[in-house]
C-alpha cells in the first residue's frame, strides 16, 4: 500500500474584508493581549462563509473552513470547483506561499508549484537564464539545471527565442518555460494551478502526457486544478470538490465530477434575472433564454440537423454600442461542443436600453448528436465581460436521420459535419 505523503488537518485561511490595514493595529493588539493571556484569538469565532455572490455582513471571511484529506505517494488528486471556491488559496498553503489560521499539513518531500503563469521569470532576463533562476527558487542546484537544461529548452518547445529576453514572450510560450522548468524538478509532490488553459492543444496534451509519466512512471505525486472536466477525468484518479471555502465532496473522480456538474444545475430553472451566480449584471443583464424552431416555436427537445434559434431576453441601463455576445453549448462532461460569437461571424452589436430587443442567436443545421447540453451566456464590450452566466439553460437532443441516409450516429461523442468518403 502507498504510503501517505501529503495530509492536511483541519486547515482554514482567514481574510480580513475591506482596504488592507484597515484596523488591523488594534485587532492585532487585541490578539495579542488574547494570547498572553492564554485565550484562543478572539477573530476566530467570526467571519463568513466564502460565498462570493453574498454581500459581505461581517469583516472577516474564511476562505477555506476545516478542511481535511491526504494524497498518497504516485496520486493525482484532482481539484474543482467554481471561481472563488478557494482552489488556488489551498494550493498556496499546500505549497507553503502562506500559512494556515488554523491547523497543520504535514508532508514528506519536495514540493514544486506552478501556481501563476511567469512566477519567477524576470522579464529582462533571456529564457536560459529564467531557467536557472526559476529552477533556483524551486530548489534545484545549479549542478542539476545544467545536466537538465537541453531536455526542458526541448519539452518547452522554445527554443529558437531561448536567448531572447522573456519580456518579448507571449504568455503561451511563458507558461511553457514555466512548467517545463517545473516538471523536470523531479519533486515528490508537484502542484499545477489551471496554468495549462494558456497553452495551445499540442502543448496542454505534452504537459497532461508528462504529469501522468511523473505519477505512474516515476511515482511522484501530482495535484491539480482545472476547470476542464476533460482533463481532470483523463488524468485524475480521485478528486476534491471544493463549494465556498469548504469540502462539498470527495471521492472517485467520476463521482466528483458528477456531482459539481449537478450541483451547477441546482439554479438552472430560477429566472435568469434573479440569478446571483453570475460575473456581472450591473449595466447589461440576461433576464431570459428559449429556443425556436424554424417556424417560431418555442420547443424543449432539439432534433440534430434542424434550424435552432436561441432567444435571449435581456435588461441594459442605457444605450450600449460594441457588444460582443458568446453562447457556449457544453455537454454533461463541462467540454465545449459548440461557441457561436458575433465578433468572428459577423460584426459587433449595439443594443437600446430596456427590454424591447431581443438577441437571435440561429444555427441553421445543429450539429450536435443525441445528449444533454447546457448553455453558457456572456456579454462583452470594449471594458471587458459585463455580464456571464453558466448553465442559463438546459436541452436534450435527440438523434435524427442528419445526413439523409436513414442511418443516425448513437454515440455522443464530437460534432456532426457533411462530409463525404470516398474511394478514387
Amino acid at each position: 500500500m502507498s504510503k501517505v505523503i501529503l495530509k492536511a488537518e483541519n486547515i482554514s485561511k482567514q481574510y480580513r474584508l475591506g482596504l488592507v490595514g484597515l484596523g488591523t493595529i488594534r485587532h492585532d493588539l487585541n490578539r495579542f493581549w488574547h494570547q498572553i493571556r492564554g485565550k484562543e484569538d478572539p477573530y476566530l469565532t467570526i467571519g463568513a462563509v466564502n460565498d462570493r455572490s453574498a454581500k459581505a455582513s461581517q469583516d472577516y471571511v474564511w476562505a477555506l473552513r476545516d478542511i481535511n484529506f491526504e494524497v498518497k505517494q504516485g496520486e493525482i488528486l484532482g481539484i474543482i470547483g467554481k471561481n472563488g471556491a478557494g482552489k488556488s488559496t489551498l494550493l498556496k498553503l499546500l505549497s507553503r506561499v502562506t500559512t494556515p489560521t488554523t491547523g497543520v499539513i504535514k508532508s514528506r518531500g519536495r514540493i514544486a508549484s506552478l501556481l501563476e503563469v511567469g512566477t519567477g521569470f524576470h522579464p529582462e532576463l533571456t529564457g536560459r537564464e529564467n531557467i536557472y533562476l526559476n529552477g533556483a527558487i524551486l530548489g534545484m542546484t545549479r549542478a542539476e539545471i545544467r545536466k537538465k537544461i537541453d531536455e526542458i529548452i526541448d519539452f518547452s518547445g522554445c527554443e529558437m527565442y531561448i536567448d531572447t529576453p522573456t519580456k518579448r514572450y507571449s504568455s503561451g510560450m511563458t507558461v511553457r518555460l514555466g512548467f517545463a522548468v517545473a516538471a523536470h524538478l523531479e519533486p515528490d509532490i508537484l502542484v499545477v494551478d489551471e496554468v495549462l488553459a494558456v497553452g495551445d492543444a499540442e502543448f496542454q496534451k505534452k504537459a497532461i502526457g508528462k504529469m501522468q509519466d511523473i505519477s505512474t512512471g516515476e511515482g511522484r505525486t501530482v495535484l491539480f486544478v482545472s476547470h476542464n472536466m476533460g482533463s481532470v477525468q483523463s488524468l485524475c484518479s480521485r478528486g476534491i470538490f471544493l463549494e465556498n471555502g469548504s469540502i462539498a465532496y470527495e471521492g472517485d473522480i467520476e463521482d466528483v465530477v458528477g456531482k459539481y456538474l449537478s450541483m451547477g444545475k441546482k439554479n438552472i430553472h430560477q429566472s435568469l434575472a434573479e440569478r446571483t451566480d453570475r460575473k456581472g449584471g450591473e449595466l447589461f443583464r440576461f433576464t431570459g433564454c428559449t429556443v425556436l424552431d424554424d417556424k417560431g416555436a418555442q420547443v424543449k427537445d432539439l432534433i440534430s440537423g434542424n434550424s435552432y434559434t436561441f432567444k435571449l431576453a435581456f435588461q441594459c441601463e442605457k444605450k450600449t454600442p460594441g457588444l460582443r455576445f458568446r453562447v457556449a453549448i457544453y455537454d454533461t462532461k463541462g467540454i465545449i461542443r459548440v461557441i457561436c460569437n458575433n465578433e468572428f461571424s459577423s460584426h459587433l452589436l449595439d443594443v437600446k436600453d430596456g427590454t424591447s430587443e431581443h438577441i437571435y442567436c440561429t444555427i441553421p443545421k445543429f450539429p450536435l448528436p443525441n445528449g444533454t447540453y447546457n448553455i453558457r451566456l456572456s456579454c462583452a464590450n470594449s471594458s471587458g465581460l459585463i455580464d456571464d452566466i453558466e448553465m442559463a439553460m438546459e436541452f436534450d437532443v435527440v438523434g435524427s436521420n442528419f445526413y439523409g441516409t436513414g442511418k443516425q450516429q448513437k454515440s455522443p461523442e464530437g460534432v456532426l459535419v457533411q462530409h463525404s468518403i470516398e474511394v478514387r
